[in-house]
């Protein structure tokens, strides 16, 4: 296949895409990697960008990278107890997961995400059994008329909600839970001093992407959202073991350790998940 060319238009949240795909690909070359994307490697090989001008630093590499394999993990857990899933990876940018997880023939996977980036994702990666990308704005809420709702579904939305705004994210999960019968959500959620952590960051500024929606109390969404109840929360880069926590530099651990004994601190960043 041709070397891809980014189209201009990738801006804002779009180009958030490039930070995480990058990240998952350099942490794929540690030789302590979790995830081993190599799928996200290739990608990465294949797009003609100066990523090196990100400048990542190892922790964002490894936190992205483990993030991505909690999600991975129940995934592959929703997928062992539904043989016939149906899966919706919402704001999918140019992430590997399907790859990575390679869910059986009669999973139904759908990778949903702007026009412009499914159009790139179209000449990165190669079509498969049962795997289908839709090109759509998530405000527009008709794609999901093509959708099955015959099966559980897990809906998957990895670092995507933050950049919506509340009635938007309100809306997309009443419609879900109201169209299909059953299954979970799962998603990274951040309070309103981890929001404004985020936002910060240098690299995420520089695409002038704008994040708007926090989440105080996980259990917030059972009164928004009727139907969704909490059925587990990680913080994130905490709740692993010690042996992950050392992939860090030493400026992390303490951080960590700080916010380990300061309960506020704990909700900074989260990893939920919902079932309905």
């Amino acid at each position: 296949m041709e070397k891809v060319h980014l189209k201009v238009q990738l801006g804002g949240e779009m180009a958030t895409l490039l930070i995480t795909l990058y990240a998952k690909a350099e942490d794929s070359r540690l030789p302590d990697s979790v995830l081993q994307d190599r799928h996200a490697a290739a990608a990465v090989a294949r797009i003609d960008h100066d990523f090196s001008a990100l400048r990542m630093p190892r922790d964002m590499m490894v936190g992205l990278a483990l993030r991505a394999h909690t999600l991975d993990g129940w995934v592959r857990e929703f997928i062992e107890l539904h043989r016939a899933a149906t899966v919706l990876h919402l704001g999918c940018g140019l992430d590997t997961r399907v790859q990575r997880i390679d869910p059986p023939r009669e999973v139904a996977w759908f990778d949903v995400d702007y026009p412009e980036v499914i159009a790139l994702r179209r000449k990165l990666y190669p079509p498969r059994q049962g795997y289908e990308m839709i090109g759509t704005p998530l405000s527009d809420l008709g794609w999901l008329s093509q959708i099955p709702t015959d099966k559980p579904t897990l809906v998957v939305a990895e670092g995507l909600f933050l950049y919506l705004r509340e009635t938007d994210v309100l809306q997309l999960l009443r419609t879900i839970t109201t169209q299909f019968p059953s299954g979970e959500i799962v998603f990274d959620a951040y309070s309103r001093l981890g929001l404004a952590l985020a936002s910060r960051n240098r690299m995420f500024r520089a695409t002038g992407a704008i994040m708007r929606w926090s989440l105080a109390h996980p259990q917030e969404l059972e009164a928004l959202v009727p139907g969704m109840r909490l059925r587990a929360e990680q913080w994130v880069h905490v709740e692993g073991d010690r042996q992950q926590r050392a992939r860090f530099s030493w400026r992390a651990r303490a951080a960590v350790w700080l916010m380990r004994r300061f309960p506020p601190l704990r909700g900074v960043a989260r990893l939920v998940r919902y079932r309905y």
